[in-house]
């Protein structure tokens, strides 16, 4: 199972986190809860640095903030030097309210709001991955009322299909991201950026999708963006200083699952860029990562109090928790599975193939199908791990269900980062004459 690294079994049985009782967390700050715990996020990033500071280039790690994003998760991962990048308005926002160096904030987005584009001029942040003519043009004009020349990336989209769900694929021919290679769209950006006054194109950006186990679809990108470039400084005279290959390395989310290890990752990232290097005879750009998912993922863990037990008699039997898909929407979404355990029973065998339900007014709402866990009683702890990325970030108020709190734990001490929603916060925007 994958808990966060500073998890054990205490004296009480109970299942302990950055050196708290989880089930006194429950207690504490109620139910459904997030809890991430400090060092794991910590030591994610490191690995990051360390993996991808020995190679024959520069790289740049850049967190993916639509993995999980609030003010003090930015501010740690400002701290731990690595850059940011944001895919709204939104994160944007939250990213300058927690003071993140502005030079190391990129801005992307398929459609990024004119209110978005201004916001990011008149912020003067560092970077802006420009992902349609509408945009580019529609920047062009808007930097010019600035009086300066924005820095940009062009997203391209190299034609790679990974091996993940197709809903998490972004690289494809068919994708709404991004300028295609294939079809002569990325030429024409490239034409089109070089002659705009106000923008100064500085280099390429190409995401194949997320929760990638296969290195080689990595290995086969860059292998097509080199050739593309190379191909494009013939005509174009434009060789790009910087080449973000995006993020997307999958993690684990259950016992079957066999996800490429950060050094691994890294191997394969600098073997594929010196390889293509070498064949086009270019020297190397700096390269850039951008790492969401396996950064915050394994760090969290759910809390949910078990509510309600139903046996369907040759069926299955329903365990129903607090929670549900408001606040974990990826199983129902497409398909993700996940384990768990009992924090207060952390050491106990399995007795039981239960189904763990959400309290949602949805058939369809099942964190779980038929697992096996210890036998239980209302009013257990049922902790689902690694649900740091894409789980908070898309908490939703079906059934009008308050968003959960969240803490982050470390030494002993929890703190909270997010305060749970009240009924009131509800209505707060909700007008009645």
């Amino acid at each position: 199972m994958v808990l966060p690294i500073t998890a054990n079994i205490n004296n009480a049985n109970h299942l302990e986190i950055g050196g708290c009782d989880t089930v006194e967390l429950a207690k504490k700050f109620g139910t459904p809860l997030f809890v991430y715990d400090e060092e794991s996020v910590l030591a994610r990033c490191r690995a990051y640095k360390a993996a991808f500071s020995d190679g024959p280039t520069r790289v740049e790690v850049i967190y993916a903030a639509k993995a999980f994003l609030c003010l003090a998760f930015a501010r740690l991962i400002a701290d731990e030097g690595l850059s940011i990048d944001v895919s709204s308005g939104g994160e944007l926002f939250v990213a300058l309210k927690a003071g993140f160096p502005i030079e190391r904030i990129y801005l992307h987005g398929n459609n990024k709001t004119p209110a978005e584009l201004e916001m990011a001029l008149k912020n003067n942040i560092g970077w802006i991955v420009v992902d349609s003519l509408t945009e580019l043009a529609a920047l062009d004009r808007l930097a010019a009322a600035t009086g300066r020349r924005q820095r940009i990336f062009l997203r391209l989209t190299p034609g790679i299909k990974p091996q993940t769900h197709r809903y998490i694929q972004t690289g494809q021919v068919d994708s709404k991201f991004g300028f295609g290679i294939e079809d002569g769209s990325a030429k024409q950006a490239i034409e089109r950026a070089l002659a705009a006054k106000h923008l100064e194109l500085v280099g390429f950006h190409a995401h194949i999708g997320s929760q990638i186990f296969v290195l080689d679809s990595y290995a086969k990108s860059i292998e097509i963006l080199v050739d593309f470039i190379a191909a494009i400084q013939k005509t174009t005279h434009f060789f790009p200083a910087k080449l973000n290959i995006g993020g997307g390395l999958g993690i684990r989310y259950v016992a079957t699952d066999e996800p490429a290890s950060i050094a691994d990752y890294a191997g394969v990232v600098f073997d594929a860029v010196a390889a293509a290097g070498k064949k086009r005879g270019l020297a190397l750009p700096e390269l850039a990562i951008e790492p969401g998912r396996s950064i915050a993922g394994s760090s969290c863990v759910t809390l949910y109090r078990i509510g309600t037990i139903k046996e369907v008699p040759g069926v299955r039997t329903y365990v129903s928790v607090d929670g549900g898909m408001s606040d974990n929407l990826r199983p129902m979404l497409y398909g993700a599975v996940y384990e768990a355990l009992l924090a207060n029973k952390a050491g106990d065998q399995p007795a039981m193939t239960v189904t763990i339900a959400g309290k949602h007014c949805e058939s369809g709402d099942i964190l779980i199908k038929d697992i096996e866990l210890p036998k239980l009683e209302i009013g257990d702890i049922l902790c689902t791990p690694a649900t740091g990325a894409y789980g908070y970030a898309m908490a939703n108020n079906f059934n009008l269900q308050p968003r959960p709190a969240v803490v982050m734990v470390k030494d002993g001490r929890a703190r909270m980062i997010i305060k749970r929603e009240s009924y009131e916060d509800l209505i707060r925007n909700q007008v009645y004459e």
